[in-house]
């Protein structure tokens, strides 16, 4: 899966969930699993991801949805 975002320094949690169809708490989920992913948080506590989080989360998005690994 190619995801595609516009061309951003950070993106919302609700851009990214929207990106590869998912729910945000899966986002989150993923987030709290896979110590890779290095959100940054603004004062209100919203999520930011950088376009290399992004390129993480395709990864981990590929792993777990299209080729069915599990987590233990």
């Amino acid at each position: 899966m190619r995801i595609e975002l516009p061309e951003k320094r950070y993106y919302g949690i609700g851009e990214v969930a929207k990106a590869f169809s998912v729910n945000n708490s899966l986002i989150r989920f993923w987030e709290k699993e896979f110590d890779i992913l290095k959100t940054k948080k603004n004062n209100k506590g919203d999520r930011k991801f950088t376009p290399v989080d992004v390129k993480n989360l395709e990864l981990i998005y590929h792993l777990v949805k299209e080729r069915g690994f599990t987590l233990d």
